[in-house]
C-alpha cells in the first residue's frame, strides 16, 4: 500500500521517546514498557522510536527489533509507530527502513545524513532513494543544527511531491524559513514542530503538530497545549506554552536525551543511564531540574 493510499494525516503529539538502559548498559525493555504506559495515558498521537532522543546511533538492530516490537504489541492501533531510520548512508537508511516496516513501524522518521554534507540535489537523492524503496510514508527531519546542512523550503517543496513523503520535522531553528514551509508547500503535506519551544508558534503560523522532547515527561500536559492550539483557543494554549517552557528550555541545559533522562529518572520511570559518548548531567544542575518538575507536578 502506497503512502497516499494510507491517506495518513499526521496531527497532534508525537513523542521522540527515550530509550531506557539498566545499570550495566543492557536494554531496559521493562523501563521502556512503563514509558510506553505513559504515553498511552497522557493521550499521545503516536511515538518515535529510535529517533536521535532515543541514542539510535548505540541502538544495535537487534535491539531496534526489540523495541519496534513491543511498541507494536502495546500501542494496539491507540497511536501512530513512527520509526527514526535516518543514517549518513542512503543504503544503510534504506535497509534499516526495510527493518523497521518488517516490525511494525507505520511511518519513518528519517533525518538528513548528518557530517556527508550533501548538496540540495544530493538531499533529493537521497530521500527518493528511499521513499521509491521503502513503501511506508516518510516524515523528512530537517535539523541542520546536528546535521550541518539545511534542507531549503524549494528541496522541500520537490520532496512533498512524491506520495510516500508526507510531511517534515522542522527543527532549522528559522521562523522565517518555516512559515515558509507552511505557505509553500501543496497540501495535504503536513509540517511539525521539531523544537519544544517554538511548538505554538508553529501551530499558530499552520503547522499540525509537533514531535517533543517534554512530552517524554509531560505528555498529557503537552497534548493539552497542541490540542487547544489546533481547536483555535490560543489564550489556553499561552497559558499552557509559558507553563511548560522552562522544562523545554531546561530539557536542553545539556545535550539532548541527557536531560530528559534525568528528570524521567527522578520520577521513577526509568535509571539515569546513556551510551557513551552520552554521560549523565551535571550535579550542578540537578537541583533547578528538580525544581522545574515539582512546579509540573510531575515528581
Amino acid at each position: 500500500m502506497s503512502a497516499s493510499q494510507h491517506d495518513l494525516r499526521l496531527q497532534g503529539v508525537y513523542t521522540a521517546i527515550v530509550t531506557p538502559f539498566t545499570e550495566d548498559g543492557s536494554l531496559d525493555l521493562h523501563a521502556f514498557e512503563k514509558l510506553l504506559d505513559w504515553q498511552l495515558e497522557g493521550g499521545v498521537s503516536g511515538v518515535v522510536v529510535c529517533g536521535t532522543t532515543g541514542e539510535s546511533p548505540t541502538v544495535t538492530e537487534t535491539e531496534f527489533t526489540a523495541l519496534l516490537q513491543l511498541t507494536h504489541k502495546k500501542l494496539r492501533g491507540r497511536a501512530v509507530l513512527i520509526a527514526g531510520t535516518g543514517t549518513n548512508c542512503t543504503e544503510k537508511t534504506i535497509e534499516r527502513s526495510k527493518l523497521a516496516r518488517d516490525n511494525g513501524a507505520q511511518v519513518l522518521l528519517i533525518a538528513s545524513p548528518y557530517y556527508n554534507k550533501p548538496t540540495q540535489n544530493g538531499l533529493l537523492a537521497h530521500y527518493h532513494a528511499i521513499a521509491d524503496s521503502v513503501d511506508l510514508p516518510i516524515i523528512v527531519y530537517n535539523v541542520p543544527g546536528r546535521t550541518a546542512v539545511n534542507i531549503t523550503t524549494d528541496s522541500l517543496i520537490v520532496l512533498a511531491r512524491h506520495p510516500n513523503i508526507i510531511a517534515v520535522k522542522e527543527a532549522s531553528g528559522d521562523i522565517n524559513q518555516i512559515m515558509d514551509v507552511i505557505a509553500r508547500v501543496p497540501q495535504p503535506f503536513t509540517v511539525l514542530a521539531g523544537d519544544d519551544p517554538i511548538t505554538l508558534p508553529v501551530l499558530g503560523c499552520g503547522g499540525r503538530g509537533t514531535i517533543s522532547v517534554i512530552s517524554n515527561e509531560a505528555p498529557a500536559l503537552m497534548v493539552k497545549m497542541v490540542q487547544a492550539a489546533l481547536n483555535g483557543d490560543f489564550e489556553q494554549a499561552r497559558t499552557r506554552h509559558y507553563e511548560l517552557l522552562p522544562l523545554m528550555k531546561a530539557n536542553f541545559w545539556e545535550s539532548n536525551p541527557t536531560v530528559v533522562k534525568a528528570a524521567l529518572a527522578e520520577m521513577g520511570l526509568i535509571k539515569n543511564v546513556l551510551r557513551l559518548p552520552l554521560v549523565p548531567m551535571s550535579n550542578r544542575l540537578r537541583t533547578s531540574l528538580i525544581e522545574e518538575l515539582h512546579k509540573l507536578k510531575l515528581v
